[in-house]
């Protein structure tokens, strides 16, 4: 065997050896297949703060009360960013868990914090008491007018004492606007027919007074004046002074009226000057007790029971009335311990 069949490896064309003499440059090195970057980079989506909102929502004022105070609210900005801004609280209360912007609500209103408008039940109640004393007033010169024109008045005298249905009239006239204004409360808070009901009833009741006094001395009728206005002062400012409730004496003086009422039904079967003294004396007592009553009723304040400012007329009827009955018991008593 020769030497070229020995080693056959040795003997082979090189890389691109192509038969004819002339070499071929080798397949050059392929890379492969080309490295593909993949999808294009995307900028993905916006960044968002949020869901994206057309052209965000404008800043709101808050929802607004109907008919009320305007609502300041907290400012939405559409959440830009993400940044919600934090609610701001009152000033001057750190810590505190009340807002200060719902809808212009600030803890200094509680309690008059309110500026120029600020007011307190306190001051709604003085002014209530101010009206119902200034009315009362009103109807007690009226009254007075009556008695002193029946006293001092020779010709409405003779009149009244020639014609005794005008008692009648004035009796049924009293019992109506009464009434109507204790038991229709759309008449006694409805202005102007509560101040016109009243005025009707404050005649009817001084023409009835009036009467009642011609049967008494000139002197008897102004002591009886006095004592009352002595009494009523003394009782007035009692009823502003002391700490006792009497507004829950109500339920037992209506039944001391009833009592009363009794007592004076067996009274005209029994006419005497005793009787007529204890009847008197009784009655000037339970509406003694009743102007107390009515006053702290006025009041109110921490009394357990009040009237309503609404109801204005009615308190000053209730005080009217006491003092007229108070008036007519001690001039009863007077005239019976003179005759």
């Amino acid at each position: 065997m020769s030497k070229e069949n020995e080693h056959p490896m040795e003997n082979l064309p090189p890389p691109g050896f192509y038969p004819g003499g002339v070499q071929q440059p080798a397949y050059p090195q392929q890379p492969g297949y080309p490295t593909q970057p993949g999808y294009p980079p995307q900028p993905g989506y916006p960044p968002q703060g949020g869901y994206a909102q057309p052209a965000a929502y404008p800043t709101q004022p808050g929802y607004p009360a109907p008919g009320g105070y305007p609502q300041t609210g907290f400012a939405q900005p559409g959440y830009a960013g993400g940044a919600v801004p934090p609610p701001a609280y009152g000033a001057g209360s750190p810590g505190s868990a009340m807002p200060s912007q719902y809808g212009a609500y600030n803890n200094d209103d509680v309690g008059g914090g309110m500026g120029a408008y600020a007011f307190s039940d306190k001051t709604i109640r003085l002014g209530f008491i101010r009206k119902v004393y200034s009315i009362l007033m009103c109807q007690l010169a009226i009254t007075t007018a009556f008695i002193g024109m029946f006293k001092w008045n020779t010709a409405v005298n003779n009149l009244v004492k020639a014609n005794p249905g005008m008692w009648w009239i004035a009796m049924i006239m009293m019992f109506i606007t009464l009434f109507a204004l204790t038991c229709c409360g759309d008449l006694s808070r409805k202005s102007p027919h509560n101040i016109i009901l009243l005025f009707l009833f404050t005649v009817a009741e001084s023409f009835l007074v009036a009467m009642f006094t011609i049967h008494f001395q000139t002197d008897t009728v102004l002591l009886a004046a006095g004592l009352c206005t002595v009494v009523c002062f003394g009782l007035t400012i009692f009823a502003f002074q002391t700490k006792i409730d009497f507004t829950v004496m109500g339920g037992a003086l209506f039944i001391a009226v009833l009592i009363l009422m009794l007592f004076g039904l067996v009274a005209i079967f029994f006419p005497g000057k005793t009787i007529t003294l204890v009847y008197a004396s009784g009655g000037a007592f339970i509406f003694s007790l009743y102007l107390i009553y009515d006053t702290q009723m006025m009041l109110g304040g921490n009394h357990k029971y009040s009237i309503s400012p609404e109801d204005y007329v009615f308190a000053v009827l209730s005080l009217y009335m006491d003092i007229i009955n108070i008036f007519i018991n001690i001039l009863t008593i007077l005239g019976a311990t003179r005759d």
